[in-house]
């Protein structure tokens, strides 16, 4: 079984790109959405709100996803404390996952920072989706109703995707010019071809 990485800068597109995949019936892993469920746990809860105060944390006692992005997307050093706790914890349970679909001929972890957090090694291919930065701040503004100096500021804590594309095996363009659907198709032929 192959491990593939799809990665990309945030609006480039990679949940459209694992949408397709996942309809070619590739199982596909996702990473922030997994990350996300760590915050529900009770160790995981009290160690990130003893590390960024209880004003993180809702009347209910769970963590305010919001107040939590915006300590750490305005500071290096909080951002660095919280993938501390997290990515140990979503790398075993990517493993554990792929144990679970090892018959499969390749599956997709789709991660936005597989690069800036050292996780290369656990791929055997790599995927980029590429877009014009002007296209995917407005994407995020449009979806996230965030501003314009949220979104930027969020781009901070990702490679520049010139230094990226050059570290992957595949690149997809999703600025408008091409159809997504047959650049898909195309890299699913490729990699069932490497995995038989």
């Amino acid at each position: 079984m192959l491990r593939v990485g799809l990665t990309g800068n945030i609006g480039s597109g990679k949940s459209t790109v694992a949408a397709i995949f996942s309809a070619l019936g590739v199982p596909v892993y996702h990473t922030d959405d997994e990350s996300k469920k760590f915050l529900l746990q009770e160790p995981v809860l009290r160690e990130v709100a003893s590390l960024f105060g209880q004003s993180i944390l809702s009347e209910s006692g769970m963590i305010k996803r919001r107040a939590l992005a915006s300590i750490v997307f305005n500071d290096e050093a909080a951002m660095q404390s919280l993938n501390d706790i997290l990515h140990p914890l979503v790398k075993q349970d990517a493993r554990k996952w792929n144990e679970q679909h090892s018959a499969y001929p390749y599956v997709i972890h789709e991660a936005a920072i597989i690069f800036e957090c050292g996780f290369r090694p656990e791929y055997d291919r790599v995927i980029y989706v590429t877009c014009p930065q002007e296209t995917a701040i407005l994407r995020v503004m449009n979806r996230d109703g965030a501003s314009r100096e949220e979104v930027l500021r969020r781009l901070r804590f990702q490679w520049e995707e010139e230094k990226k594309t050059g570290l992957c095996d595949y690149i997809l363009r999703n600025d408008g010019t091409v159809f997504l659907t047959p650049q898909v198709m195309e890299v699913h032929e490729r990699l069932m071809n490497i995995s038989r």
